[in-house]
């Protein structure tokens, strides 16, 4: 049965017993394909709760640790375990019994892995499991490749030498192996004693015999004429009849010729030619060429004194026309050697064909993207849920250290959770639909600011660190009011002593609705964009000296998000079908960004701040290179629904999208130092959880600060944690 395995692997593998002959190349192994790797990445179909596809089943969940050990005990087993014989050996001496190695499966009896693809163990330091379930571990090839040319020079078995994929162990083939091998190469049969070429036997004679082999009778269909025949040939009299069947003509022997410059129609012989360029046809005969051209074409004195002093190439006829009393006093035309050798040439360097040759090989007008599994850490699976709101979730925030997240909802409250537990710490009733929530990213100041309605309110949620909570209240109470109060579009109103027992400090109120809040990185200066008409849409406050102004003069549109820039001194202004960026210090604008979109709805900046990323309602990202162009660089539309919220990770490349499909999308984004070299885009995950809701999904999303994890608030009235 050994032999029987070896012939079942060399002829799977028929590279196998001339890849280690001298003089031969090794083969090498391939990696998985592309289509392996759509699996892992979620985009076909992808749950929140689906885990990573592992050949390893239950060992997948031990983790890197086990993976660790795997490799050690490999190493160890590889070490101090010495290699078996080869059984095919064995079985050539003879010593044992024949049915010692018998298996029902032709398999080796040790690996007990089953019918599955062996490829699938190619990441992992076994090769499959014995009977008793432990692993297989695979050999210890430590060698290069100057090792492996010692070991062809000095062992002379080495070409006879093949690998066993289902152990790894190297297996030395027999002589009637190789022969058998050899044989079947060559086409022959395996077995050498069968002869294919044997007398045949002939099982009926050649001679005539007076009894025929059968005596039955003639059917009496033979003698009637058949009906369906008749059928037949009526319908084709009736086609030749019709004209519908023409009889074949005789070929006309004569050669057909044609005219080589003739007028192309679709039907002539030149319309089989695509691509034939007609040669260039001279000008028909006017007037002017005529012996007796009217009198209007003779030229006077002074007209051909001119034409005598232009240049050749600037007239627009090549001769004077001249009048003549009969066609015999015509003199012999002087240019006529000239204008037919100049023809001549016209015919000959003609172009006769246009050849349009692009050799270009359509897999690489494919971009080589990256495996997703390189791109990791990022979020693939749902962790935790944040339930407790009773409508739907429009708005959350992460604090600067990651431990506390803040959502409003249209239950006209504000919830404070610890994110590791997933826990509502706080309960904050604002009496209205909350727009935004924004955490100060300031470390040092503990203050959420909540847009209700037509007013802003700075909350101290009192989490964490008693020292900063206490210094937050110590900032705000050592402001002293001006003497001489200043025209200011907002009124700030100190909170009453109730309210501050529910953790209000202030209160700015617009007179108009309030959309969206937002924090400059030093946590000293906010944005805020009002649901109004005209140039006092946008608002910037000061928290320290509660001043607040309006940057704005004239208006460009319905403004839909603002952003300060994370370095420089910028501020960027989306409409509905631009971004605008304006420098804060020179009040001027200084680019303005087409994103080709019907109706942008959110906007996030890069942390280093070169490039910028915006949603919309057509189902649209579009990414920005602020250094490369003031149109997208990419525009990604893997969403089916309008996109609601989009997001950058401040630490990691990665970004991610929030969409009514009820889907967020989470993408790696890399962003070079290299100026010449170009963001690299890649989706990597599709996560799901949020019911819809209303036809409304996600409505934000946001990244943890520290961690590669990602939080989405949806319409369920749920805020859900991907990890």
């Amino acid at each position: 049965m050994s032999l029987l395995r070896a012939v079942v692997l060399l002829l799977a593998e028929p590279s196998l017993l001339w890849a280690r002959a001298p003089g031969l190349g090794a083969g090498s192994d391939s990696g998985l394909s592309d289509s392996e790797e759509s699996v892992f990445s979620g985009l076909e179909d992808s749950g929140s709760d689906s885990s990573e596809d592992s050949p390893e089943g239950q060992d997948g969940a031990s983790g890197d640790e086990g993976h660790g050990r795997t490799e050690e005990t490999a190493e160890q087993q590889a070490v101090s375990t010495p290699s078996s014989p080869p059984r095919t050996e064995a079985a050539a001496a003879g010593a044992q019994d024949e049915y010692a190695e018998d298996s029902s499966d032709e398999e080796d009896v040790r690996n007990t892995v089953g019918n599955v693809p062996l490829q699938w163990y190619d990441d992992f330091p076994h090769v499959g499991y014995d009977l008793d379930g432990r692993r297989i571990y695979k050999p210890v090839r430590t060698r290069d490749e100057l090792d492996q040319f010692l070991d062809k020079m000095d062992d002379p078995d080495y070409w006879r030498t093949v690998q066993d994929r289902m152990t790894g162990h190297d297996v030395r083939l027999t002589d009637e192996q190789v022969a058998l091998v050899r044989r079947l190469q060559r086409g022959q049969f395996g077995d050498a004693s069968f002869d294919p070429y044997e007398p045949a036997v002939d099982f009926f004679s050649g001679d005539l015999m007076i009894h025929p082999v059968t005596n039955r009778p003639a059917d009496k269909r033979s003698f009637i004429p058949s009906l369906v025949e008749k059928e037949k040939v009526s319908r084709m009299v009736h086609a030749i009849k019709m004209g519908w069947i023409q009889p074949r003509r005789p070929r006309d022997p004569t050669p057909s010729f044609y005219d080589l410059w003739a007028q192309e129609d679709p039907n002539a012989v030149l319309g089989r030619h695509k691509m034939h360029v007609p040669a260039p046809k001279l000008a028909l005969p006017g007037h002017a060429e005529s012996y007796n051209p009217p009198p209007e074409y003779l030229p006077s004195e002074e007209e051909s004194l001119a034409w005598e002093q232009q240049e050749p190439s600037e007239r627009k006829l090549n001769f004077l026309p001249r009048k003549f009393p009969s066609l015999r006093a015509v003199p012999a035309y002087g240019r006529f050697i000239h204008e037919r050798f100049e023809r001549c040439l016209d015919l000959y360097l003609c172009p006769r064909q246009r050849k349009m040759r692009v050799n270009v090989d359509p897999e690489d007008l494919i971009p080589k993207l990256p495996r997703p599994r390189d791109l990791q850490p990022f979020p693939t699976c749902q962790a935790l849920v944040y339930r407790g709101h009773s409508d739907l979730v429009r708005c959350l925030s992460v604090s600067p250290g990651g431990q506390w997240l803040a959502s409003g909802s249209d239950d006209g409250s504000v919830r404070l959770w610890e994110v590791a537990t997933a826990r509502c710490m706080r309960t904050v009733p604002v009496g209205g639909v909350v727009k935004s929530v924004s955490w100060n990213p300031n470390p040092t100041i503990c203050l959420v600011a909540v847009a209700v309605e037509d007013a802003v309110l700075l909350l101290n949620p009192a989490l964490g660190d008693r020292l900063v909570v206490g210094s937050t209240d110590q900032l705000l109470g050592t402001f002293t009011p001006p003497e001489e109060p200043a025209l200011q579009p907002a009124r700030w109103l100190e909170a009453s002593e109730e309210e501050r027992q529910g953790g209000l400090r202030l209160r700015i109120c617009h007179g108009k609705p309030v959309t969206q809040v937002t924090w400059h990185g030093r946590g000293d200066y906010m944005a805020v964009v009002l649901a109004t008409q005209g140039h006092t849409q946008v608002l910037i406050h000061q928290l320290s000296r509660r001043r607040s102004q309006s940057p704005f003069r004239r208006s460009h549109g319905q403004v839909q998000r603002v952003a300060f820039h994370p370095v420089r001194p910028f501020l960027l202004v989306a409409s509905q079908r631009s971004v605008r960026l304006y420098h804060l210090l020179r009040q001027e604008l200084t680019k303005k960004l087409m994103p080709n979109c019907k109706w942008v709805s959110s906007m996030a900046v890069h942390p280093a701040g070169d490039n910028l990323i915006c949603g919309s309602y057509d189902s649209k990202l579009v990414w920005f290179d602020l250094d490369l162009s003031t149109k997208p660089y990419r525009v990604l539309r893997h969403h089916k629904k309008a996109l609601r919220a989009v997001a950058f990770h401040p630490r990691y490349p990665l970004f991610a999208s929030g969409s009514d499909d009820g889907s967020v999308i989470v993408c790696h984004g890399m962003v070079y130092n290299d100026l010449l070299q170009n963001p690299l885009l890649v989706p990597v995950k599709v996560l799901r959880g949020h019911t819809l809701t209303r036809d409304l999904g996600v409505l934000d999303v946001a990244f943890h600060p520290t961690q590669p994890w990602v939080f989405s608030s949806g319409a369920d009235g749920t805020v859900r944690l991907f990890s």
